[in-house]
């Protein structure tokens, strides 16, 4: 079973002078000398390079005390998650799965082998408690495909210790300065090796600054589409909120074709959008009923001891972990699913060769804002409707109209901020609000149904039903407040320009 880590480290460019003198910096009082250590690594890649354009590393290293399989995913400069699975001679499956999204049908192949020859020292405190490692290391780098280049370099390496102070290496990073030992121009030892065997450099693909409108509405595509393979390996693991993050990046990618209809093809983007609509429906599945679950356990957990009658508590936790483990299962079964992988496919073809409109070639400001006043005035229109009708079932599907309609035009005006600036940054920040009120309503309404449920279910068991009703009614009149808030915040909405 594989394990995980955040590594959080810093490289620096070595010369003959070696590692200076540490001690002092920042509470260590000890610099240990572990020896030699032999580190043997085999970076694996696809033929076209696709982990290396990701920022994605993966090994199979022997020697050390971690020797085994690594998978490297980036989380900020300097830190990354590292899953590891036990040495074994091919890549074990539950790797291969994290990557699967990025690798789809082509194989994973030995792409460069790294031999290290490591320096190790143990920056210790005085209890003798291990705060980081520090090391020189002696690369010898081979490229295993292509024309086969090498390349030789030592560098410094720093890693914070597990659960360690990360000021610590700003504080060591300043006695590394002073001595004259300056950072690597290479975010790890794949990207140096790439570079200097010619091969493509580690995640450093740029593309050029947006000019036209197609180009912000296929840059805002793009960055969904990453965000979609970049929370796929977080929802395998179970990471908390990656199915919500990955739901909503399909829901942005939907409602970037439908608003901006004049840029891209419908007629090639809404089969896609129905797929994506298929794909946020699967990664929904349990996953609303634990939210619901949360809500009620939080409202639940305010009341007084004396108005909970009944074992409601054990009820709800119940109710919320029945589908978890059979939903996850059933979320990565669709994640390792032709149709899942054939989506990934169409859209790479899509930004590969987007199907552009006349209006794509114009200038965005143009453009883009006039999809977004469109999108504004049917928010306009939907929320005009749910204040006009009376509270009730009738009111509540309006609000959910309003809402839906309302995450749209966020959406639209988060694309077009780099076109537009402040007055779409101003419309982001208003439709958040107004979702955030009107999605409020909608968890009430949603909450209501699951108390009415489980209501019956408990009298049905001979249970009290009191507390459920108490529970009722206290949504009913958070449902109510929002209501009656809605006039003031559209009112104060509306008194500005949309775009």
């Amino acid at each position: 079973m594989a394990d995980a880590k955040r590594e959080i480290e810093r490289k620096y460019e070595s010369d003959e002078s070696g590692l200076p003198d540490l001690t002092g910096v920042g509470g260590v009082a000890a610099v240990l000398d572990k020896g030699l250590v032999d580190l043997d690594a085999t970076y694996y890649d696809t033929a076209d390079e696709r982990l290396a354009a990701a920022a994605l590393t993966l090994r199979r290293r022997t020697g050390g005390s971690d020797a085994g399989w690594h998978l490297k995913f980036p989380v900020a400069p300097g830190v990354r998650d590292e899953i590891q699975a036990p040495l074994s001679d091919t890549v074990p499956e539950e790797i291969a799965a994290l990557v699967r999204c990025r690798v789809r049908d082509s194989a994973l192949a030995p792409l460069v082998r790294l031999r290290s020859a490591r320096d190790l020292r143990h920056l210790v405190d005085a209890e003798g408690t291990l705060l980081a490692e520090a090391s020189v290391d002696t690369v010898t780098a081979e490229r295993l495909t292509g024309t086969g280049g090498a390349a030789q370099w030592t560098e410094i390496e720093v890693e914070l210790a597990d659960g360690g102070d990360p000021d610590l290496l700003d504080r060591l990073e300043k006695r590394l300065r002073k001595a004259g030992v300056r950072p690597s121009t290479s975010p790890s030892k794949l990207a140096r090796a790439l570079e200097e065997t010619g091969g493509r450099a580690q995640g450093t693909g740029r593309r050029a600054r947006p000019v036209t409108a197609g180009d912000h509405v296929l840059a805002y595509v793009r960055e969904q589409r990453e965000a979609i393979l970049g929370y796929d390996p977080g929802v395998r693991r179970d990471v908390p909120d990656s199915v919500h993050q990955m739901r909503v990046a399909t829901r942005r990618m939907r409602s970037t074709f439908r608003t901006f209809g004049t840029v891209l093809d419908p007629a090639v983007t809404d089969p896609i959008a129905a797929e994506l609509k298929w794909l946020a429906g699967e990664l929904g599945v349990g996953r609303d009923q634990e939210v619901l679950a949360e809500r009620l356990l939080t409202v639940l957990g305010d009341l007084p001891p004396a108005l909970v009658s009944g074992p409601v508590r054990q009820r709800l936790t119940t109710w919320a972990s029945t589908q978890h483990d059979s939903a996850r299962s059933h979320v990565v079964a669709i994640l390792d699913s032709a149709r899942y992988l054939a989506l990934l496919d169409t859209l790479d073809a899509l930004l590969a060769d987007p199907p552009l409109k006349g209006a794509a070639a114009r200038t965005p400001q143009k453009v883009l804002a006039k999809a977004v006043r469109k999108d504004f005035a049917k928010v306009s229109r939907l929320v005009t409707e749910a204040l006009d009708r009376a509270p009730g079932e009738e009111r509540d599907v309006a609000v959910h109209e309003a809402r839906k309609k309302a995450k749209r035009t966020r959406y639209a005006g988060e694309a077009a901020v780099p076109a537009l600036g402040r007055p779409a940054r101003s419309l982001v920040k208003s439709m958040k609000s107004l979702t955030s009120l009107l999605g409020e309503h909608q968890d009430s309404v949603m909450a209501r149904q699951a108390l009415r449920e489980l209501s019956a279910v408990a009298h049905a068991a001979g249970e009290s039903a009191f507390t459920y009703g108490l529970l009722y009614g206290r949504e009913e009149a958070r449902a109510a407040s929002a209501e009656a808030e809605l006039p003031g915040l559209w009112k104060e909405i509306t008194a500005g320009a949309p775009v």
